[in-house]
């Protein structure tokens, strides 16, 4: 057996994920507690997942307009997926998606976080890894922000940012990708 065997089981890799980007939408930003920067690590990550060809399913909640304009810019070829339940796996378009994409991991963004981001991750949990880009989802207010984090943790979801993220699939310096990746995380 190989000396290292078995370790790094929650690390994730670029083959087993899905970025996932929740109701980033025109009508629901507005209202959201440091939406500047949740927009900005979220147009990393996608642009980043762009980079390596991470899969990437981006959902809009009925009636709160189309997703932002940057986001939507960004990500080319990437048909929204709509909804009306808070969990995107009620929706019937997304669950077909998820289970065409074939992988174990789930990369969550967007908003909100204590709503269907958290009942999207707590719904996903007994069937995939899950892991929250905490600098890119955000709520109304900090408070249920950060109360949907802890209950994402306590459930078993893992807690990331977007830079441990981006360097996690990496795995290593010196090569093109990683120099293409410096630029998004300057």
């Amino acid at each position: 057996m190989e000396k290292n065997a078995g370790l790094g089981l929650n690390l994730v890799t670029r083959e087993e994920c899905v970025l996932v980007i929740i109701d980033l939408q025109e009508r629901l930003l507005p209202v959201i507690a440091e939406k500047e920067i949740i927009i900005q690590n979220t147009l990393r990550i996608l642009k980043f997942g762009q980079l390596l060809d991470i899969p990437v399913v981006i959902t809009e909640q009925e009636k709160l307009g189309p997703t932002l304009a940057e986001i939507a810019s960004e990500a080319l070829g990437v048909h929204p997926l709509g909804k009306v339940h808070f969990n995107c796996f009620m929706s019937a378009e997304f669950n077909h998606r998820i289970k065409q994409l074939e992988k174990k991991t789930l990369i969550l963004a967007g908003v909100e976080a204590h709503i269907c981001v958290a009942q999207t991750a707590l719904y996903a949990l007994p069937l995939f890894k899950v892991h929250i880009v905490a600098d890119a989802v955000g709520s109304r207010s900090i408070e249920n922000r950060s109360m949907a984090i802890e209950r994402m943790r306590q459930s078993g979801a893992t807690i990331t940012t977007t830079e441990m993220f981006i360097y996690e699939i990496l795995q290593r310096a010196g090569t093109d990708k990683f120099k293409a990746a410096l630029q998004l995380v300057k």
